[in-house]
């Protein structure tokens, strides 16, 4: 491997010696089972020697990524871990949470899955994955985490309400474990704290996930995390990482079945209209139902996700820039698709490219997904539009759609991830 130049800072164990010494290793702090004590699994924390210089994991992390090594690091770290976790088991059930840069999933999620192939078979594993990482590259997420689950692998999501405003991620990725952030336990009285705990704990009850309280460091810290709908725990109070493994731990404990991906390769309607009446209408008579969806979205007590199928570029109107522009100052992720690239798109707002022949350039699709309302209108033109027809002309209007509208909140979270799989973003940073 070709490495890229970077500057060192003085007292730091480069990164490249810290590989070639085996110097990487992890701390493990428990994830505590709140009713009885008992620890369902032990978090990896990465460490580097002492005396190497390095202040925290996250410089490290920066500073291979610098190097052209971030991928090194991370599986140097993954594999102390998994033979740390065989070697302390004793043959009994372990379970294992990995915290893996969104970065190092998006550019190296072969090795990733590699590096967990080799694990022994009783150690179970958990990936976090942040709220953050969800927002910036939903398409590359999702396909980790189904390849994840794919390999045996549970999904956690981490920092849950560091941003109320992605919330409505949760259900696109429909993680077996809800890691709320830690400083929802400092601000309980908050009114946004409580609907944060209404809208994980909504989610918890209809899907059996398991939702942990971080940074529990006292008594009340423990009280607070069950107010909020707690059963599982980290935190000062209930256990410190620790550099070793307790010998022969099991870890016996509920952890729910990785979740099958949703939506697969059908389209919006395709994924509508085999469960819901579908019915005939001109475009005139939707555009009402369809702007009215869109503009409502920003009423959500959560903010939702929006996401509209266009067909063509040429439909995505002067008009509709200025909605969609609009949605995206205030939602945490506002995308649109169709064939062709608009020749302006209004900041915030993303955009996915569509192929001609595919059936969903003959879909007019809005979806409107929340933590707890949700709504999509999916429509299949009848017959092909017509290239010549000027927006808003009565051959224009009179374009006749199939169409469904539904409020199923499963249905809606499968429409809106069959789009925003297409929804590929940069490497995150």
């Amino acid at each position: 491997m070709t490495l890229l130049s970077a500057p060192e800072h003085p007292g730091r164990l480069p990164v490249p010696e810290l590989l070639r010494t085996g110097g990487v290793h992890c701390a493990y702090q428990p994830v505590v089972e709140l009713a009885t004590g008992e620890v369902l699994g032990r978090e990896a924390l990465l460490r580097t020697p002492e005396g190497s210089g390095w202040r925290s994991p996250l410089d490290v992390l920066d500073a291979a990524e610098e190097h052209g090594l971030l991928g090194e690091l991370e599986r140097a770290a993954m594999s102390r871990a998994l033979a740390d976790a065989e070697a302390a088991s004793g043959g009994a059930s372990h379970t294992l949470f990995l915290n893996i840069e969104p970065r190092t999933l998006s550019r190296h999620l072969p090795l990733v899955l590699e590096t967990l192939a080799r694990r022994s078979a009783q150690v179970r594993v958990v990936v976090e994955i942040t709220e953050r990482a969800l927002a910036l590259d939903p398409a590359g997420m999702l396909d980790a985490a189904a390849r994840l689950r794919a390999a045996g692998c549970a999904i956690a999501l981490d920092d849950v309400g560091a941003v109320p405003e992605s919330l409505a991620f949760i259900p696109l990725l429909a993680p077996e474990i809800i890691k709320l952030d830690l400083k929802l336990l400092r601000t309980l009285e908050d009114p946004e704290t409580i609907t944060v705990a209404g809208a994980v704990r909504a989610r918890a009850e209809a899907t059996g996930a398991r939702v942990v309280a971080e940074g529990i460091e006292t008594q009340d810290d423990l009280t607070r995390a069950l107010v909020l709908g707690a059963d599982l725990g980290q935190g000062w109070f209930l256990g410190r990482p620790h550099r070793e493994l307790p010998a022969g731990e099991r870890h016996g404990g509920r952890l729910p079945r990785p979740h099958a991906p949703l939506g697969g390769s059908a389209t919006p309607f395709e994924v509508v209209a085999t469960r819901r009446a579908v019915r005939l209408a001109p475009k005139r008579l939707l555009l009402p139902l369809s702007r009215t969806l869109e503009t409502a979205a920003v009423t959500h007590r959560v903010p939702p996700v929006v996401i509209g199928a266009f067909q063509d570029e040429r439909f995505f109107t002067a008009r509709s820039a200025r909605r969609y522009g609009r949605l995206a100052g205030a939602l945490p992720f506002v995308g649109a698709l169709g064939t062709g690239r608009p020749t302006t798109l209004p900041a915030g707002v993303r955009w996915a490219s569509v192929d001609p022949a595919e059936p969903l350039a003959r879909e007019w699709v809005v979806v409107v997904l929340g933590a707890h309302e949700s709504v999509a209108l999916v429509g299949r033109e009848v017959d092909r539009p017509d290239p010549t027809a000027a927006i808003g002309s009565a051959a224009d209007d009179a374009r006749e759609f199939e169409f469904a509208v539904t409020h199923d909140h499963g249905l809606v979270a499968e429409a809106t991830q069959s789009l925003l799989r297409r929804f590929r973003a940069d490497p995150l940073g």
